[in-house]
């Protein structure tokens, strides 16, 4: 029986194991090609039967007061591809920026415009009656390549002045500055619905060719702008340029924490941090702080959750501006 076993075992290790994988690796494609014919037929005769332990699985929890709708799969492919890259990161097979940038990509469709965008409050909008030389002086300084222009109220975008126009038009104005027709030379805005998923807005910029979009919330209101390089930046991170400041708003401190603007986003410091602060309960670290008070603090306040102290530096108005958060904190402390 021993020797049964010890047989069998490698028998079964080399031949049904070992050796099927290398050769599905060294020929893909030939396996790949034979094997197609084989998988549909058994997709078709087991994919009920799948089914069927997924619906008696649903109705089960549905008891315990947890709801999975169908049209979930329970063992959906994005969610085994996160859990293996989670896996070799633990074992050290993975980097921590490539697990970030490969964690990026499956987040894509999980994930609204809204939380990534540049809020209206931090956008640059030129006001399009402006005297031609004093909309290009602003241009310069915006050190954007493309601007919203309005005309009455900030809502009222009439408008995209990019860049690129401008320095052709000024290069063909026989007057200079002065003979530009700015109207003439603005593209056409596009407006998305604040709840488009990143996934469907890349799409959309890929297939029209577009790299700038204008955010509206259900009423038509501008809440913001959305750019291709904003979607890239959550998979790969941040994208610096000669214009840029790296780690905008966010400023380490000797002892370990950071002082850190209200409107840095909480995905931006996690990231740039290492931290796990929860992403899904505010886009902001000052809307984050908001939540977890059920208030808006005063200037002096201190919080501790999720593991980090938290304490309000600067308060404008009815917006936390400035906060000072620890490094993540020890369970003594934390209590």
């Amino acid at each position: 029986m021993a020797l049964a076993t010890a047989v069998m075992t490698v028998l079964v290790l080399v031949f049904a194991e070992v050796l099927p994988k290398t050769v599905a690796i060294v020929r893909s494609d030939d396996v790949a090609r034979a094997l197609s014919a084989p998988t549909l037929f058994l997709v078709g005769l087991f994919g009920p039967v799948i089914y069927a332990v997924q619906w008696i699985v649903r109705r089960t929890l549905r008891i315990f007061g947890v709801r999975l709708d169908m049209a979930v799969d329970v063992l959906a492919a994005h969610e085994e591809i996160r859990g293996a890259v989670d896996y070799h990161h633990s074992e050290g097979l993975v980097e921590t920026d490539d697990r970030r940038m490969l964690g990026g990509v499956l987040d894509l469709s999980d994930m609204d415009v809204s939380e990534i965008m540049v809020h209206r409050k931090s956008m640059v909008l030129l006001d399009a009656d402006l005297p031609a030389r004093e909309l290009v002086d602003q241009v310069l300084e915006a050190q954007h390549t493309r601007v919203p222009l309005y005309r009455d109220e900030p809502d009222n975008i009439i408008g995209v002045l990019h860049a690129r126009d401008l320095l052709k038009a000024l290069a063909q104005s026989p007057t200079g500055v002065e003979g530009l027709d700015i109207a003439a030379i603005l593209r056409e805005p596009w407006f998305i619905p604040d709840t488009t998923n990143l996934k469907d807005q890349l799409n959309a910029f890929l297939k029209r060719k577009s790299h700038f979009a204008l955010v509206v919330d259900e009423y038509g209101a501008l809440q913001g702008l959305v750019t291709l390089e904003d979607i890239l930046e959550e998979i790969v991170g941040e994208i610096d340029d000669e214009h840029d400041t790296a780690l905008d708003g966010v400023r380490k401190q000797q002892d370990g924490s950071v002082n850190v603007d209200g409107h840095v986003t909480v995905r931006d410091l996690n990231r740039a941090m290492d931290w796990r602060l929860p992403e899904g309960e505010a886009v902001t670290i000052a809307g984050l702080v908001i939540h977890e008070a059920q208030m808006i603090p005063e200037p002096g306040q201190t919080f501790i959750f999720h593991g980090h102290r938290f304490q309000v530096l600067r308060r404008q108005r009815n917006q936390i501006t400035a906060l000072r958060i620890s490094a993540p904190l020890d369970e003594g402390e934390e209590s």
